[in-house]
């Protein structure tokens, strides 16, 4: 079968294809290479199609999604922080490409759109676990660009008849996440920290908890929700299905793995940012048959083994 993933030169993206082209899937990734990286494709380099182009583009989405059956749309900008510094930039690539990439699919025949929302969208809402039933209340740009982007899907769907599916990820983590950006995820940034010896930042008191979801979880949830027949014309929340952690036991954590002794060190709280986030995956566990697998201390050894090799073929 045919498949092509937007930005799947990205973190998720690229372990997305890894995924594909184990069970046999031709697959075309759409990339423009802003924040993916054509290292991360290394393994398939020779397995792939890769068309190097923006997802406003119709001219690239042309190419790559003439004859996918299901486009995986992966490509955005993320980060609220960056939303916050430039969200004219943020949205038009995140609403506008989104309206794209479901233009493109709907004319050149594919039958599903499976699309990476946010957990973003809930705000700052104080219940706990959060479902998709409740109302949404973005509290940046880029969330609300992710709501919006939403409602397009369902839209889509419900005039055209074309398949679409929003998973809203839950603080994805994992190989090949990069530190390497003022808008870099909390995991990568302490993990990288450490293992160098130097004290994690923490934003506020650190008592603010998040949903962790190890990217091969996430992975195995969007692989599902290309087939599975009750996903079409579904919102669902893909996290780590066990607890919320705080991001003091969130270092205490990576701490551990990496043989860390210091303490962090505690910033400002950011703009943005919302207290607590907790996924229900009742949904997502009914509707795609899917189960996350990873304790957080287990995906956590996993960045620093893969980590471990690479450093070995790189001294090769």
């Amino acid at each position: 079968m045919k498949m092509c993933v937007t930005g799947g030169a990205g973190f998720i993206g690229s372990h997305l294809v890894d995924r594909l082209l184990e069970e046999g899937h031709e697959v075309v990734v759409l990339d423009d290479f802003s924040t993916g990286r054509r290292e991360n494709l290394a393994a398939a380099a020779d397995r792939v199609r890769v068309v190097r182009g923006d997802v406003r583009d119709r001219a690239a989405l042309d190419d790559a999604l003439a004859g996918a059956e299901v486009v995986f749309h992966q490509a955005a900008l993320a980060a609220v922080e960056r939303s916050l510094d430039d969200p004219r930039t943020v949205t038009d690539v995140n609403l506008s490409g989104t309206l794209a990439v479901l233009l493109a699919a709907r004319d050149l025949g594919a039958r599903r759109v499976v699309f990476a929302s946010s957990s973003s969208v809930y705000g700052d809402t104080p219940v706990l676990p959060k479902v998709e039933t409740m109302p949404t209340s973005p509290r940046s740009p880029y969330a609300a660009s992710k709501a919006a982007a939403e409602s397009y899907l369902l839209a889509f769907h419900a005039s055209f008849g074309l398949e679409t599916v929003a998973l809203r990820y839950f603080n994805v983590y994992g190989p090949r996440q990069s530190a390497r950006s003022r808008y870099a995820a909390v995991v990568p940034l302490f993990f990288e920290a450490m293992s160098e010896g130097r004290a994690p930042t923490i934003h506020g008191d650190g008592l603010q908890t998040r949903d962790f979801s190890y990217v091969a979880d996430t992975v195995d949830a969007v692989v599902r929700a290309a087939s599975a027949p009750d996903a079409a014309g579904r919102i669902l929340n893909v996290g780590g299905g066990g607890e919320p952690v705080s991001i003091l036991d969130l270092a205490r954590i990576v701490a551990e793995v990496v043989g860390f002794e210091g303490a962090p060190v505690h910033g400002p709280a950011r703009a943005g940012d919302v207290r607590d986030s907790h996924a229900d995956t009742t949904l997502a566990r009914s509707r795609l048959g899917w189960a996350p697998r990873t304790t957080l201390g287990e995906g956590v050894r996993r960045i620093r083994d893969a980590r471990a090799s690479a450093g070995e073929r790189s001294r090769t």
